[in-house]
C-alpha cells in the first residue's frame, strides 16, 4: 500500500488549473507515460536552463541577442489586415530613450490589445533582435503590469519542451505542483547528509524550480545531487530487495547429469568456444548450488549466448524441469528458435515459441501443453508472462534483455514458478561499473571470442557527396551474387524535423529500386510483423539483394550471406548501434564490408566514434570507448543520454554518487530488510516517489 502522505503527489496532473484534456495528451507525451501523468512525474522533470530576468536597460541600452526586461508605454497596435492571416500584429511601444516593436504571429487581436492596453505602461520581458534598424521583440516571454512585475520570478526556468506545450503552460503548472508537496520524511541517512551537503528534498525542488541563484539547476549543484541520489538509492535499494529475494535458499535443484547438455553439443556443426564453455559450466554449477542463480551472460552479437542459454534449458530438462526464454522483440524470440529448434530437435528437447502472433487454436494447444509439462523450453515475448500461461515446474527463466525489460517483467516470469533461476542476456558488452547500476549485483560470465569461421569485417567511412560511387559499387556488387543491407536513420521524411541531409528509408527504397529493380527491398519499424518478416526471408534466401531497413534490423536478424553493409548519416548513431548494425555481417564464410556515409562537417564527437568503430570490433573495447564519449545512456542504448531507467541521474556528473546509493542500499539491506520503523516507512515512502515499488512486495514474500 502506498503510503497516504503520498497521496497529493499522485493526484494527475489534470486536478491542476489550466491542465485539460488536450494538455493532458501533451503532457503524456512529454513525460513520456502512457496514462495521465501525476504531479510526483512532473516535478521530476526538471529544467535543462534559466533565463536571467533581472537585466532591465532602457531601450537605447538593450543589447540584441540577450534577454531583457523593459519598462514600456503601449503607444499603438497595427492588427494584421483582414485576410492576410501570415502577416503578424504589431504593438508599437517606447520609453524616453526609445522605441521597440511587439511582434506577435497568428495572435487574436482582442487578446493582444487587452494584454497590452494603449496608453498604458508594462513590463516586457523576453529575448531583443535589431529588425529593420528597430528593437524587436517576438512574442514576449512575460508581458506584466506594476503588480505583476513584483511576483515576476527573477530567474526563469526553461524546461524540455514538447510541440503544442507552451514554457508558460508547463510553469504554471509546476508552481501549482510545488504548492502541494507535502512535508516529506527524511530517507537519507544523517552522515549521508552530512557528507554530501545535501539539502532536503522539499527545498532541493523549489530551488531546481525556482531557483534563487542562475548555478542552482546545475546538475552537479547539491539540489540537483540530491534528486539524482534519491532516484539511485531507490534503484539500488529495488535490485538490492530483489537479490535478496532470488538469494533466498532454494530446496531442490535444477541440474542433472548432463545426458541432454552432450547430445546438443554433439549436434553442434562447430566446437564451443572456451568462454562459452565457461559460462555453461559456471551456469550449471549455480544451478546446482542451494540459493537461487541470478548471473548475467554478456556477449557480442553473434557470440553464441544463444547456445549457452540452450545448455542452460538443458541442464533444467534433465530434471524434468521447465525452462522459458523471454525476448522484447518478436524478431528477436524468431531469431532465438531458429538457432534453437533444429539443436533441441536432434537432442529430444521439446521446444515451442509464443507471442503475440501466436491466437486462437494454436495458442490453446501451447498453453494445454505447457500445463501438462509436455514443452521443455517456450520461446516468447511478454506472451509469457500473460496470466494464462501456466508452467507445469518452471525452473530456469532466461531474459534476453536488450535493455527493455523493467525488474517487474522479470519478477512477473519468475513467479510462474518455484525458486526460478535467472539467466539474463546481454548483446551489448557492458562496463561493469554500469552492471552494478542496471541490474545491481549479478555474477558476470562474459563471451569473448568469435565463433570459428567467423569473417574480420573491413570497415570505412566515407564522405556521402560519394553516395554516387557507393550505389555503383553495390551494383557490381549485385551482378557478383552479393547480399547487400543499406541502413537508414529514419522511415520517411515526417520524422527529419527540418534536417535536410537525413535520408529517409523510403525515399532511398525508390532511388535504389529505380537503378536495381525487383531485387531491391525495404523493412522498417511501421510494417506489420508478417510482411517484414516476409521480406526478410526473401532477403535471406537471395530473392532480393539488397536490404533497405530502418534500424530493425539491429538485432536479431541472421543472414550469414550478406556480406555488405551501407549505413547512411551513420554521424548520427551511437557507438554501440554502430556495432550492433554492423553485426549483421560477417556472419557468413565470406569477407565483409561496411560503410560509413557520413555528413561533412563532422562534430568532434562524431569522428571520434566513427574513429573508434573503424579500429576494432572489439564490442567490450567499443562499450568502454563510448562510456568515455558520451556517458552511460548510449552504451545502453536508450534514447536520452543518461542512466538508463533513471530521469535524473547523469553519469558524467553523478558516477561518484552510484557506488555511494550501492553502498547505503546494502547497509539498509543489513539493518532493516523489512523497511520497518520510522526510516523503513520513509524508504518506503521513496520507492513510491521513484517508481521502484514493484520490489515493495517481495519484502513480504516467502
Amino acid at each position: 500500500m502506498r503510503p497516504s502522505l503520498l497521496n497529493p503527489l499522485f493526484a494527475p496532473v489534470t486536478s491542476l488549473s489550466g491542465v485539460g484534456p488536450k494538455q493532458d495528451k501533451l503532457f503524456r507525451y512529454l513525460l513520456d507515460r502512457s496514462e495521465t501523468p501525476r504531479l510526483v512525474d512532473l516535478l521530476l522533470h526538471l529544467p535543462t536552463n534559466v533565463i536571467d530576468r533581472r537585466a532591465r536597460p532602457t531601450i537605447r541600452e538593450a543589447i540584441p541577442g540577450t534577454v531583457v526586461t523593459l519598462e514600456v508605454t503601449i503607444d499603438r497596435h497595427r492588427p494584421a489586415s483582414p485576410g492576410r492571416s501570415r502577416a503578424p500584429h504589431l504593438v508599437y511601444a517606447s520609453d524616453e530613450t526609445g522605441d521597440v516593436l511587439l511582434t506577435y504571429f497568428r495572435a487574436k487581436p482582442e487578446y493582444i490589445e487587452k494584454l497590452l492596453p494603449k496608453g498604458e505602461k508594462r513590463f516586457v520581458s523576453g529575448t531583443a533582435q535589431m529588425f529593420d534598424g528597430t528593437l524587436q521583440i517576438v512574442h514576449p516571454d512575460r508581458v506584466v503590469d506594476e503588480e505583476g512585475l513584483a511576483k515576476l520570478p527573477q530567474i526563469d526556468t526553461v524546461y524540455p519542451l514538447t510541440e503544442g506545450l507552451a514554457i508558460g503552460s508547463i510553469r504554471r503548472a509546476m508552481a501549482q505542483a510545488l504548492q502541494k508537496l507535502p512535508p516529506l520524511p527524511e530517507w537519507i541517512s544523517p552522515e549521508v547528509l552530512r557528507r554530501c551537503k545535501f539539502p532536503p528534498i522539499a527545498e532541493a525542488l523549489h530551488r531546481v524550480h525556482e531557483p534563487v541563484e542562475l548555478t542552482d539547476i546545475l546538475p552537479q549543484n547539491p539540489f540537483w545531487s540530491r534528486l539524482a541520489f534519491d532516484e539511485l538509492l531507490a534503484g539500488q535499494l529495488a535490485l538490492a530487495l530483489v537479490r535478496a529475494q532470488l538469494r533466498r535458499p532454494a530446496g531442490v535443484r535444477n541440474a542433472g547429469d548432463g545426458h541432454l547438455r552432450h547430445k546438443i553439443i554433439d549436434a553442434l556443426p562447430y566446437a564451443l568456444t572456451n568462454s562459452q564453455q565457461e559460462a555453461a559450466k559456471a551456469i550449471a554449477s549455480d544451478l546446482n548450488q542451494p540459493i537461487r542463480m541470478l548471473r548475467l551472460l554478456q556477449g557480442d552479437v553473434g557470440s553464441g549466448k544463444t547456445v549457452v542459454a540452450l545448455l542452460a534449458a538443458a541442464a533444467v530438462a534433465e530434471t524434468g524441469k521447465q525452462a522459458a526464454l523471454m525476448a522484447p522483440t518478436e524478431i528477436l524470440a524468431r531469431q532465438h528458435i531458429k538457432t534453437i529448434a533444429p539443436l533441441a530437435e536432434r537432442a529430444g528437447l521439446r521446444v515451442a515459441i509464443l507471442t503475440g502472433r501466436e491466437k486462437g487454436k494454436e495458442r490453446r494447444e501451447i498453453i494445454t501443453r505447457l500445463a501438462d509439462g509436455e514443452i521443455d523450453l517456450l520461446v516468447g515475448t511478454h506472451a509469457l508472462i500473460q496470466d494464462d500461461v501456466v508452467f507445469k515446474s518452471l525452473a530456469l527463466a532466461v531474459v534476453d534483455e536488450q535493455h527493455r525489460f523493467g525488474v517487474r517483467e522479470r519478477l512477473a516470469l519468475t513467479e510462474k514458478g518455484d525458486a526460478v533461476d535467472v539467466l539474463v542476456l546481454s548483446a551489448t558488452p557492458i562496463p561493469r561499473t554500469l552492471v552494478l547500476t542496471y541490474f545491481g549485483d549479478m555474477d558476470i560470465s562474459e563471451l569473448r571470442e568469435k565463433p570459428a569461421g567467423r569473417q574480420p569485417i573491413d570497415t570505412r567511412a566515407v564522405a556521402d557527396s560519394r553516395t554516387g560511387e557507393i550505389i555503383d559499387a553495390v551494383g557490381r556488387a549485385i551482378k557478383d551474387g552479393k547480399l547487400v543491407y543499406w541502413i537508414c536513420p529514419l522511415v520517411e521524411e515526417s520524422e527529419a524535423e527540418g534536417i535536410e541531409h537525413l535520408t529517409n528509408a523510403t525515399k532511398r527504397f525508390e532511388i535504389l529500386q529505380k537503378r536495381f529493380g525487383e531485387r531491391v527491398g525495404l523493412v522498417h519499424g511501421q510494417m506489420k510483423g508478417t510482411e517484414k518478416d516476409r521480406v526478410m526471408a526473401q532477403f535471406a534466401a537471395g530473392e532480393i539483394q539488397v536490404l533497405v531497413a530502418t534500424t530493425v534490423v539491429e538485432v536479431g536478424v541472421d543472414v550469414p550471406a550478406a556480406s555488405i553493409m551501407v549505413i547512411e548519416n551513420a554521424e548520427r548513431f551511437g557507438l554501440a548501434q554502430l556495432h550492433q548494425l554492423r553485426g549483421r555481417i560477417g556472419r557468413g564464410s565470406e569477407a565483409s564490408t561496411c560503410l560509413l556515409l557520413y555528413h561533412e562537417p563532422l562534430t568532434e564527437m562524431s569522428a571520434a566514434r566513427l574513429k573508434v568503430i573503424r579500429e576494432t570490433t572489439d564490442g567490450f573495447r567499443i562499450a568502454e570507448e563510448d562510456l568515455r564519449l558520451r556517458g552511460e545512456g548510449e552504451v545502453l542504448g536508450t534514447r536520452q543520454s543518461g542512466l538508463p531507467g533513471y530521469r535524473i541521474a547523469r553519469p558524467e556528473v553523478h558516477a561518484q554518487l552510484i557506488a555511494q546509493a550501492r553502498d547505503e542500499a546494502l547497509r539498509i539491506m543489513q539493518s532493516d530488510p523489512k523497511l520497518k520503523g520510522e526510516r523503513g516507512e520513509a524508504l518506503r515512502c521513496l520507492l513510491y516517489l521513484y517508481e521502484r515499488d514493484e520490489a515493495l512486495p517481495l519484502i513480504g514474500a516467502g
